[in-house]
């Protein structure tokens, strides 16, 4: 197998690179802050795209995606868990109530979910994660 040979307007690449920085500012991901601001920026772009793979910023949303499960892999490494449990762990540590989920989850939703009987979505992944302020990844069965 050849390398492929790849011709880059480095120019373009740069002048784009700088107004896409500014905005943005996407990095990998080295401390609790960045951590907090590329998850917001996550966040945004869940509530945007959604599960719509064709959309624009779909591309952007899977690489800071991405760079969030990396960062929580590298830091918050726990036993895997399944997405039920996190969530009825989140439910309990936060002392809320089924009911204090209903702007995100419908109830039957939510007591199926945590009977097992259904599973979470990618759309539900994203909002529970924007709801509890945590990475999506978690709800996510490995």
């Amino acid at each position: 197998m050849g390398a492929v040979a790849e011709n880059f307007d480095i120019k373009a690449l740069q002048k784009t690179w700088l107004a896409f920085d500014r905005v943005a500012h996407l990095r990998p991901i080295r401390n609790d802050e960045e951590y907090d601001r590329t998850v917001a920026l996550m966040n945004n772009l869940l509530d945007i795209v959604g599960d719509d793979e064709n959309h624009a910023l779909s591309g952007l949303l899977d690489l800071v995606s991405e760079l969030v499960e990396d960062y929580d892999a590298d830091h918050f490494a726990i036993e895997a868990s399944e997405p039920k449990e996190v969530l009825r762990y989140l439910i309990e540590t936060r002392g809320l109530k089924q009911g204090d989920l209903a702007d995100v989850v419908p109830q039957s939703n939510l007591s199926a979910i945590l009977a097992g009987k259904r599973k979470i979505s990618a759309t539900l992944a994203g909002k529970l994660a924007k709801f509890f302020n945590i990475s999506p990844a978690v709800f996510v069965p490995t």
